[in-house]
């Protein structure tokens, strides 16, 4: 199982500002929206204000005002100088057309005078023709850099009949998206200045949101079966972490419950093997003893000449076969005793020298690299250590050839490193993952529990023990612990 590629704080902190940025799109397409409604609205409402009072002017015009026949031959004449004053009094331009979409007059008199002014087309006719209210919107126009929108209409007597078509022309009022335009700056000024603020007020959500969970992390890579582990404390959390703390707590107590009957488990369990160990170590030494004492049960005369010699010889193998026995109850006392760390001042040279005396082989060599290398370790446990090592070196070399061993004392950084090299037998590929469990050995004597014991101490001072080996070449073991 492989981890995102963002954590779970990331993730928080990078949809939140997401969030935030979706809402602000959402909140500024919606106000455009709303604001091109209303300036559509506005200018409905303009132009059609316009253009009733444009028709109510018309209609004055027509039905009360003008001298003329009111008919479509006379629409120039009617219009001729009322035109222009339409054109002041409601702020636009005003054309007239026939009921033929051809030009009459204009309010615009550049325009007249350039005569660009050209006849209706086909778009606006059909337009006023299919409408029931007889009028026509068309599209804005821009002249001269200005918006214009056009609004047609029939012109009709008092009598309802047509005479012509009338065009008025509104500049389009951009004040609405001027005002949005500037609405947009300012929000969008807004919106910068809050994801600013959002980044940081996130950045710190994010952190306190997985501040629990990074605890929680934490104490779940220290949490180990083999010691105690903390439960874990944290005040103000919700819902969710605080069923997470308290599972995790659970999982603490049943983990030490477990871990607790796995230890009694195994200390009946090396009880047993220890027990049978025992029994049939001692076993050994015993046959033969009931057999000496059965023997000279049977055998013995007090008139035999040589009763005093036998005697001794019954003697010896009894007091053979209790040395024996002593020594397994020594080996097994001697396994059983936990090192207690005392931390003594040490001189390893001189300590290792001292358990070099207890050797009177010509073949062990000791060497060092300088005279004082100074630990903390118990002088009994260092000895012990060192003998065990340098013992097993000896019965590991085989008479057919010329023994040798190296003990050697260094120092490897912060380290002190204690080597025992020989030329022994070696240890085979199958025996190296054994070799230092307890009962195992490949000698016909010994309990197998003398490199037991030696990893045991060794560990105990926080160090380590290793070897490496070749059949029929030999043997080095190294002994590592801090100086301090």
């Amino acid at each position: 199982m492989k981890p995102a590629r963002l954590s779970l704080r990331s993730r928080i902190f990078a949809y939140m500002i997401l969030l935030i940025l979706v809402a602000s799109i959402l909140i500024a397409l919606v106000t455009i929206f709303q604001y091109g409604e209303q300036s559509r609205e506005y200018h409905n409402r303009r132009l059609k204000r316009k253009n009733e009072q444009v028709t109510k002017h018309v209609d004055n015009l027509i039905g009360f005002e003008t001298t003329y026949v009111v008919n479509e031959k006379n629409l120039a004449l009617i219009f001729k100088d009322e035109i222009y004053k339409i054109a002041d009094i409601h702020n636009l331009m005003v054309h007239l057309y026939d009921l033929e979409g051809g030009f009459l007059l204009t309010s615009d008199t550049s325009l007249r005078s350039e005569g660009i002014i050209e006849c209706l087309p086909a778009k606006v006719l059909n337009g006023l023709q299919d409408n029931i209210d007889k009028d026509y919107r068309d599209d804005v126009v821009e002249v001269n850099n200005i918006e214009y929108q056009s609004f047609y209409s029939i012109i009709t007597d008092t009598k309802s009949k047509p005479l012509g078509i009338i065009n008025l022309q509104f500049e389009v009022d951009n004040t609405y998206e001027k005002e949005l335009r500037e609405f947009l700056t300012r929000l969008g000024y807004t919106y910068v200045l809050m994801l600013l603020i959002a980044v940081v007020f996130a950045y710190f959500i994010s952190r306190y949101i997985t501040r629990s969970l990074k605890r929680i992390g934490e104490k779940l890579d220290q949490t180990r079966f083999n010691q105690r582990n903390e439960k874990i404390i944290i005040e103000d959390v919700g819902e969710e972490i605080f069923n997470l703390i308290n599972a995790y707590n659970g999982m603490i107590d049943e983990l030490e419950e477990s871990a607790v009957k796995l230890a009694k488990s195994e200390r009946e369990q090396a009880w047993r093997e220890m027990a049978k160990q025992v029994a049939h170590e001692i076993k050994n030494p015993l046959t033969p003893m009931r057999l000496s004492v059965q023997s000279f049960q049977r055998k013995f005369d007090h008139n035999d000449p040589n009763i005093h010699q036998k005697v001794d010889e019954y003697t010896k193998t009894l007091i053979q076969q209790i040395d024996t026995m002593s020594s397994i109850a020594s080996a097994f006392s001697n396994f059983a005793k936990m090192p207690a760390q005392q931390r003594e001042t040490l001189n390893v040279v001189e300590i290792t020298r001292l358990a070099m005396d207890l050797f009177n082989e010509d073949y062990i060599n000791y060497s060092y690299e300088q005279e004082e290398i100074i630990v903390k370790f118990d002088r009994t446990q260092l000895i012990r250590v060192i003998t065990n090592l340098v013992k097993n070196a000896t019965q590991a070399i085989s008479q057919d050839r010329q023994p040798r061993i190296d003990v050697r004392v260094f120092e490897d950084g912060e380290n002190v490193k204690i080597t025992v090299k020989d030329n022994g037998i070696g240890i085979t590929p199958e025996n190296e993952p054994k070799i230092f469990e307890p009962k195992f050995t490949t000698k016909t004597s010994g309990m197998g529990l003398g490199l037991g014991m030696v990893k045991n101490i060794v560990e105990t001072y926080n160090g380590s023990i290793t070897f490496t080996s070749k059949e029929n070449v030999g043997t080095t073991f190294t002994v590592s612990f801090p100086k301090t």
